[in-house]
């Protein structure tokens, strides 16, 4: 039995998935084996050694330590892509109100009830304050062409614009799945100087932390608009303000409202609804739920934030799975101690990604607990676990 805590509510759609059999899901698991997470903030906490892995259903980890976890030999996983429909079809929604002023224009009509019968004169005599240009034939620049960016570049062809990308990371299957009409740029600022919309699609690491700031803005077209639907601190906040106030840039587009920005007539501060859909927590709740289950069940690592993924298929036997530094010679003292005890090694996988490493050993005998007390005290082990089939 597998215990599974959730430190927020999540939608049933695991129960599906994880058994009652053979998993303990509740919000009340103290020695747990997993742990379920959207927003709950777990820096500063402490958890259990029973703990093997963190599922954060959804994308940003921000909320969680990963490099912490990572050294305790904790996996996290995310879910990439899950909210990606729901993230793009409300950039749309930005994007469409950042062209005629719809939002001051219903907040206008509100204010005209008392006139009666005048109202649908004084709507057309009022209308003009609240004009702007429609989407096609104009230009948007996408920076960052991920699962959200490249679905935002996309559906913009569709509407008639023109396209331009810049992301000097993209992968190969997010390539694949680009318009062949969106043109890539290989420096942001010829995107920012060409692009009457531009919207942000990096994830928030301490390198893009702030990193939208005086230069970036300063580089835009005149006029333009600035949509953020990543996250709230890639955008310089003072910057922005200036940017705005000096006319440089006509409207800031956010999923993520702050105190500064509150009130602002050229911003349009949307409370987090990104992934606000049930569609996307169902979808982001299904995809956690088989990960952390492959994990505990094979060993099976997919969509980690820290450490290597390992695609692999079910445990026919004894599965030895070794999680440790990325340092020299590490296989050969794990490998050493399983012959020891004279044990054929029937296959091996090893995974490496920056500080962190994994090695998977598929044996035809089980350890013994002193091999696999052995293996852990080696230096730079952090988690060794036996899977049985």
């Amino acid at each position: 039995m597998y215990n599974i805590k959730t430190l927020n509510s999540i939608s049933p759609v695991w129960q599906g998935i994880l058994s009652e059999e053979d998993y303990l899901v509740s919000d009340q698991n103290e020695n747990m084996d997993a742990i379920i997470v959207r927003s709950a903030d777990m820096h500063g906490q402490d958890y259990p050694d029973s703990l093997l892995c963190v599922g954060r259903a959804g994308a940003g980890v921000n909320n969680i330590p990963v490099e912490e976890m990572a050294k305790k030999g904790i996996v996290v996983f995310n879910t990439p892509g899950a909210n990606a429909n729901a993230v793009k079809e409300l950039v749309l929604t930005g994007l469409l109100l950042a062209g005629r002023d719809v939002v001051g224009g219903i907040e206008w009509v509100q204010t005209q009830k008392e006139y009666g019968q005048d109202v649908p004169k004084l709507v057309e005599k009022g209308k003009s304050a609240f004009v702007g240009p429609e989407l096609k034939g104009k230009t948007l620049g996408v920076i960052g062409l991920g699962g959200i960016g490249g679905m935002v570049a996309n559906i913009a062809i569709d509407l008639g614009m023109q396209v331009l990308g810049y992301d000097p990371f993209i992968s190969v299957d997010n390539a694949w799945r680009l318009s062949r009409k969106i043109k890539h740029v290989t420096e942001q600022a010829d995107l920012l100087n060409q692009s009457d919309y531009v919207t942000i699609h990096v994830p928030l690491t301490a390198q893009t932390k702030g990193s939208f700031g005086k230069e970036a803005l300063a580089a835009m077209k005149e006029g333009s608009v600035l949509l953020n639907f990543s996250r709230g601190e890639i955008v310089d906040t003072t910057a922005l303000l200036d940017a705005l106030n000096a006319g440089k840039i006509r409207r800031y587009v956010t999923d993520f409202p702050n105190a500064e920005i509150l009130g602002h007539k050229q911003i349009i501060a949307i409370p987090h609804l990104g992934a606000s859909t049930p569609e996307s927590e169902n979808n982001c709740v299904d995809m956690i739920a088989h990960q952390i289950k492959n994990y505990l069940e094979c060993g099976e690592i997919v969509h980690s934030v820290n450490y290597p993924d390992c695609p692999m298929g079910p445990v026919h036997g004894n599965r030895l799975t070794v999680l440790h530094a990325n340092i020299a010679n590490m296989i050969g003292q794990v490998t050493s101690e399983v012959a020891q005890e004279g044990i054929n090694i029937s296959s091996m996988i090893n995974r490496s990604r920056g500080e962190w490493a994994y090695t998977v050993l598929d044996l035809d005998e089980p350890l013994s607990e002193q091999g696999l007390s052995r293996i852990s005290s080696l230096q730079g082990i952090y988690k060794v676990r036996l899977i049985q089939a």
